[in-house]
């Protein structure tokens, strides 16, 4: 009997320790990742992340959660700064991601050399999104300055596509009228136009095609697109004269994947952007994307349109940012003034 008792001892012991070596085996085959995004990103990641976690199912054998954050990018910017616990970012431009660099500290300088392209997997520009019809004649950024339009954009200092917004305007004045300081006119009396600045291009989306606010949007044409998808029969994309070459690119945040053990997983999130599906939902997102296929294949969606880089206009993000959207610079200037 106590032979017995010993015997069934030891086998609930086995049992447990089998348990136990299970329960840690499910553990260690799932993963999870948060990726802090800027505002119109909503849509893009919600197909990209359940193609990238069925790869990895495939991949590694490994369930993986991920969680998205959107709002501004530099609000989103400065949240991962103040700890939030991103994996990676995907967001509006280099400038807020360099501010991980600069002043959290939480990634490398030279973070954009890690991947293509500049660590831009697709590419997007601003556009025009007005009233069906166009009731107002809006065909280009000087129209935007008219007396009685209503313009809508977000805010540059929390949001990236505000930041593209502002300088591709600011670069079609001064190309047109010849001087910085025509250009800082022309953008001072836009912004005389503009009745509410929201903290990211979404919520402008939103205050323009549902609460029925402004003449025009100034927009990411990925956003355009989906509006005009959306609401058809209520608004209409007008691609202007000239405008900026929007690269929003991503990173993985060395301090987080290092201190979770997710950096394999992060970095091939952000490398299947570059892959042939990832390339396919940039396009199909109404992102440009940076692959011959994909350009091809959505080449009817995306007009031509005659377009500058932030380097070529402004001398990079650093110079550009330091001169118009720190405090002090151009925009507080521009709108403080208002």
């Amino acid at each position: 009997m106590k032979a017995q008792h010993k015997r069934q001892s030891f086998l609930r012991q086995i049992a447990v320790l089998i348990m136990a070596a299970c329960t840690g085996t499910a553990w260690a085959q799932a993963v999870s990742l948060l990726n802090v995004s800027y505002d119109p990103t909503r849509e893009l990641y919600a197909e990209f992340n359940t193609a990238f976690a069925k790869h990895w199912r495939a991949k590694a054998g490994q369930d993986l959660t991920i969680k998205q954050s959107h709002g501004g990018s530099g609000k989103q910017a400065r949240s991962v700064i103040d700890g939030i616990d991103a994996d990676v970012v995907t967001l509006a431009l280099a400038g807020d991601i360099d501010a991980l660099s600069r002043v959290g500290k939480l990634i490398p300088e030279d973070w954009q050399k890690r991947l293509p392209h500049n660590s831009s997997p697709y590419t997007s520009t601003i556009v025009l999104v007005v009233r069906q019809g166009n009731p107002k004649g809006i065909k280009d950024w000087d129209d935007l300055v008219k007396p009685g339009i209503s313009v809508i954009t977000p805010n540059p200092k929390t949001s990236g596509g505000a930041r593209w917004n502002y300088l591709a305007a600011w670069e079609f004045a001064k190309r047109k009228y010849g001087s910085e300081a025509k250009a800082k006119e022309f953008v001072a009396q836009l912004y005389k136009n503009v009745p509410v600045l929201d903290t990211g291009a979404r919520g402008s989306s939103v205050t323009f095609a549902q609460r029925n606010q402004g003449d025009v949007f100034i927009s990411w044409e990925n956003e355009a697109n989906l509006l005009e998808k959306e609401f058809g029969n209520k608004v209409d994309v007008v691609y202007p004269s000239i405008s900026i070459l929007a690269e929003p690119p991503v990173t993985i945040v060395d301090k987080t994947v290092d201190r979770k053990g997710t950096r394999a997983v992060a970095q091939a999130y952000l490398e299947y952007l570059y892959s042939d599906e990832g390339q396919d939902i940039a396009g199909k997102h109404f992102y440009r994307p940076i692959s011959p296929q994909a350009q091809a294949k959505y080449a009817k969606q995306f007009p031509k349109l005659k377009l500058f880089s932030i380097d070529q206009a402004f001398g990079g993000w650093a110079k550009a940012d330091k001169e118009h959207f720190a405090d002090g610079g151009s925009f507080d200037q521009i709108y403080l003034k208002k």
